[in-house]
């Protein structure tokens, strides 16, 4: 290589990579003394579900012994299961949500 040549290495750009946060899903655990209507309430309230969709979610907690009912990010999963499981608590009832990290 002669003198006045110069050697162009091209700049490679760092991209940050940006991991997608872990996600968590909120799953609603069956008990044999919170009523069903209750649980529907709750579903409404704190996961926004329609009537429809908050009875197919309690029906299959109550069949399987719990049932996923959302995936959220870590701080809003735990938010919403203890928000569920404290309107449990202030009617009396042993109703109980719970998190997960998602697979």
């Amino acid at each position: 290589m002669s003198q006045n040549q110069t050697l162009v290495k091209p700049r490679t750009r760092l991209k940050p990579k940006t991991e997608r946060p872990k996600l968590w899903k909120v799953i609603l655990l069956n008990d044999d003394y919170t009523p069903r209507e209750f649980v529907v309430q709750v579903l409404k309230a704190v996961f926004r579900m329609s009537d429809s969709h908050a009875y197919r979610v309690m029906m299959t907690a109550h069949q399987k012994g719990a049932c996923v009912i959302a995936v959220f990010t870590k701080d809003v999963a735990e938010t919403k299961a203890k928000e569920g499981t404290e309107l449990g608590k202030q009617h009396g009832y042993p109703l109980y949500f719970t998190t997960e990290p998602e697979e």
